[in-house]
C-alpha cells in the first residue's frame, strides 16, 4: 500500500463573496453572502433574479487579456485562480521541474463559447464564423490554458462529472502523485455563469424562487431550490517530501478522498443516499479515523428539499451517536451552487477553518425542518479549533464524493 502523504501548499480562490483566500475566509467567518442581483446578463424574462456572481473581476489584473480574448469567462476565471495558487505556493515552473507537475481541471457547464459560435453561424453565416471562438468550444479549454499560461508539461486532464467533479479531480491528482507520475498537481475547478446555463437550470425547475422565496437556506424548512453561482478554485497539492524539499508552506494534509456512483436514475437522487454513505465510510476507513475523530462536516447541502434531508440522514447513519455532536454547515448558503467548482470551494473553506480556527455558519437558517435535525451552526460562525474535517459532495444523477483534510503535524 502506498504510504505517500499528500499535502496542500497553495490556494487560489475567486468566489462570489471574495477574491483571494483571505477575503473568502473573512466573508465566511462573518457570514457574508455573495448572492446578489444578476448583472452578467439581463434577467428580465425570469421569475428569478439572483445568482452567486463574482464581482469586480478584472482579467488584466491577473493575466494578459490578449492571450485569452477569445475565451469564455470560465477560462479567464480559472487562469486567474491558477496564478494566485502558484504565487501562494511559491512554486516556480521551470524546464527542470515542468515534467513533474500536472494539471487536472473540473468543469462541466462550458456553454458560452458553444452558444456564441452557434449564434455566429446563424447570424453571420458559416463563412464568417470566428475560428478563435471555435477553439474555445472544447471542454478541455480551461485546463489547457492553465498549462499554456504557466508552461506545465506533466499532464493535463479535464474531469466533467457535474456536482462531484472537484473531488473527482482531486482524487485523480492524488492517484497520479502516488503512482509517481508527478510530484505536484494544480487541481482546478471552475464554473462561470452563462445565460445558457441559467436558462437550463431555470427550465428544469431547479432554481430557488420558482416555488417559494428566492433564497439559499440549506436545512431550513423554507428551502425550495438552488441559487446558481460561479467560482474558480485552484489548489496546489504535492507529495510531502517534495513540499518539504522546497521549503513550502503546508496548509493541510489530504487524508482521504473517495467517490462512488449510484447507477440509479439520470436526474434523480438515490432514495437511501447509498453512495454518499459509502464514500463517507470509505474516507474514514482510508484515513484511519473513527467517526469521533471528525470535528466538523462541511456539507453538500444546497437548499434543495431532498438533497439536504438525504445528507442529514446519511450523516446520522454513518456517524450514529456522534452525529448529534458533530457540527455540520453549508457554505452554499453564502456562495450558492457552483456545480463543478463546489467541492474545491468547500476544501478551500475547510482549510480556512484549520488556519483561522472557526467553523463557517449556515446562514439564512430560520425555520426548523423535522427532516433536518443536526447542529447546522446557524447564522453565526463558531470560534473553535478543528483538526479533522469531512467534506461531502453529491447531487442528482448518481455521483457522490467525500474527502477528509486534517491539520498538518509534520513527522
Amino acid at each position: 500500500m502506498n504510504k505517500k502523504r499528500i499535502v496542500i501548499t497553495g490556494i487560489g480562490v475567486l468566489s462570489p463573496n471574495g477574491i483571494g483566500k483571505d477575503a473568502f475566509w473573512l466573508s465566511l467567518k462573518e457570514g457574508r453572502s455573495g448572492i446578489k442581483p444578476l448583472t452578467l446578463f439581463e434577467p428580465t424574462f425570469f421569475k428569478t433574479k439572483l445568482a452567486g456572481e463574482i464581482s469586480d473581476f478584472n482579467t488584466q489584473e491577473f493575466i494578459n487579456y490578449r492571450d485569452l480574448q477569445n475565451f469564455d469567462r470560465s477560462t479567464k476565471l480559472v487562469c486567474a485562480a491558477a496564478k494566485l495558487a502558484l504565487e501562494d505556493a511559491g512554486l516556480t515552473i521551470s524546464e527542470e521541474n515542468t515534467e513533474d507537475i500536472g494539471v487536472v481541471t473540473a468543469t462541466t457547464l462550458a456553454l458560452w463559447n458553444i452558444a456564441e459560435f452557434a449564434k455566429e453561424i446563424v447570424q453571420e453565416g458559416p463563412q464568417f464564423a470566428s475560428a478563435g471562438i471555435f477553439v474555445g468550444t472544447t471542454i478541455n479549454t480551461a485546463s489547457s490554458q492553465i498549462s499554456i499560461q504557466h508552461k506545465i508539461k506533466g499532464f493535463n486532464t479535464t474531469i466533467s462529472t457535474g456536482y462531484t467533479a472537484s473531488l473527482d479531480a482531486l482524487r485523480y491528482a492524488v492517484e497520479f502523485i502516488k503512482l509517481n507520475r508527478v510530484r505536484a498537481v494544480l487541481v482546478a475547478a471552475v464554473e462561470g455563469l452563462t445565460f445558457a446555463g441559467y436558462v437550463g437550470f431555470y427550465k428544469i425547475g431547479f432554481l430557488a424562487g420558482l416555488k417559494g422565496e428566492e433564497i439559499s437556506c440549506p436545512f431550513d424548512k423554507r428551502r425550495n431550490g438552488i441559487i446558481l453561482s460561479e467560482a474558480a478554485v485552484v489548489l496546489v497539492i504535492e507529495d510531502e517530501e517534495y513540499a518539504k524539499k522546497r521549503n513550502a508552506r503546508i496548509y493541510a494534509e489530504l487524508a482521504a478522498v473517495e467517490n462512488s456512483f449510484d447507477a440509479f436514475r439520470a436526474t434523480k437522487y438515490e432514495p437511501k443516499a447509498r453512495g454518499l454513505k459509502e464514500t463517507m465510510s470509505k474516507a474514514l476507513q482510508n484515513a484511519g479515523m473513527q467517526e469521533s475523530d471528525i470535528d466538523y462536516i462541511l456539507s453538500s447541502a444546497n437548499s434543495v428539499i431532498q438533497q439536504d434531508a438525504l445528507e442529514t440522514q446519511a450523516i446520522k447513519e454513518v456517524f450514529n451517536l456522534y452525529a448529534k455532536d458533530t457540527p455540520v454547515s453549508a457554505i452554499k448558503s453564502m456562495v450558492g451552487e457552483s456545480v463543478s467548482a463546489a467541492g474545491l470551494l468547500q476544501i478551500a473553506a475547510a482549510i480556512g477553518s484549520l488556519e483561522k480556527d472557526f467553523i463557517p455558519p449556515t446562514i439564512n437558517y430560520k425555520e426548523k425542518d423535522d427532516a433536518c435535525d443536526l447542529d447546522y451552526v446557524p447564522n453565526q460562525s463558531r470560534q473553535e479549533k478543528v483538526n479533522h474535517i469531512l467534506i461531502n459532495d453529491f447531487g442528482p444523477g448518481g455521483n457522490n464524493a467525500s474527502a477528509i483534510i486534517k491539520r498538518y503535524g509534520g513527522g
